[in-house]
């Protein structure tokens, strides 16, 4: 103990500290794909950011006041008519559908006017990437991988999750245009939905529909918490932040090889400019026919995954 102004201070021997362990081949590239530089990329447009929360908030609206039209709860004193409790409940409901509908239309024509991330083929897996990206992604999941799949965007799970909620969506729609057609005054423009009624069989069919898929939505609500929060944690690429912001951090290479960090990948990048914008850095890689970093033998120049349409 050492004695300093009365004061005893315990003696505290340095030990040397052991150098890490090696990670092992397996997992070499697992640490390769989180190199110290991350690029600022700017993902999630104005209208993806906005019909997200405005499908969000309206779903929560017409959830709340769609258990009351089936099941009333409140009861006031005195003639009913005199409240107006369930006439202003449906009214709610009415213009928080009207959100609803629009929000889900602007998504959809988005997904042929947005950015390279938002475009309609990150939620249909055409490419070759995406396709090939489905079961390991699926794996990744299920926790029986450990690598997560690199897409900057949605990744080809995500985005046939999305593709399913946004068909439901519109199934939502329609279901609700012909049960509100019902009661609508003569000569009302929703009148032009009643031929959905048959193809639904029936009003009562269109009701059950409609139930159902609420609560399949509001499942998906817990689910989409959940994959958020883990993808967040795990790539720590401000999944969640990006929401509010529009950007996520991530390493280069993702940008350059989305989706490929399950593979081994030949080429070099010699050259990537940090952009605050997504269009501009996938432009600036340039794949050379040299080794890889891995030690690969010399092979023909590899394309530059992450060109433009990629993510």
């Amino acid at each position: 103990m050492n004695v300093r102004q009365g004061v005893l201070e315990p003696q505290v021997k340095a030990r040397p500290r052991k150098p890490p362990a090696d990670p092992g081949p397996a997992d070499r590239s697992f640490h390769r794909a989180y190199p110290e530089h991350l690029v600022r990329v700017y993902v999630w447009e104005i209208p993806v950011r906005l019909c997200h929360w405005l499908i969000f908030f309206s779903i929560m609206t017409l959830a709340a006041t769609g258990f009351y039209i089936g099941t009333p709860f409140i009861s006031v004193p005195g003639e009913a008519g005199d409240h107006f409790v369930m006439g202003t409940v449906k009214v709610v409901h009415s213009y928080a559908a009207i959100v609803f509908a629009l929000a889900v239309l602007v998504r959809i024509v988005w997904m042929f006017m947005g950015n390279r991330f938002a475009l309609w083929d990150k939620f249909l897996p055409v490419r070759e990437r995406r396709w090939k990206g489905l079961w390991p992604t699926v794996k990744f999941y299920l926790f029986a991988r450990r690598k997560p799949p690199g897409f900057v965007g949605h990744n080809p799970v995500a985005g046939l999750a999305y593709l399913l909620i946004y068909g439901l969506c519109l199934l939502e729609i329609a279901t609700g245009l012909a049960l509100y057609q019902a009661n609508a005054e003569i000569g009302s423009w929703t009148k032009a939905f009643e031929f959905l009624v048959p193809l639904l069989g029936g009003l009562q069919g269109a009701r059950w529909i409609h139930h159902v898929i609420m609560w399949l939505l509001l499942g998906f609500f817990l689910h989409h918490v959940y994959s958020a929060l883990l993808m967040s944690q795990i790539e720590q690429n401000a999944t969640m932040e990006s929401i509010f912001s529009g950007y996520k951090f991530v390493p280069e290479e993702d940008l350059l090889y989305s989706g490929y960090r399950f593979r081994p990948r030949t080429g070099r990048v010699t050259k990537v400019r940090r952009s605050d914008t997504a269009e501009e850095a996938p432009t600036q890689g340039v794949a050379e026919g040299r080794s890889s970093p891995t030690g690969a033998a010399d092979r023909p120049a590899a394309p530059v995954d992450g060109t433009p349409g990629e993510g």
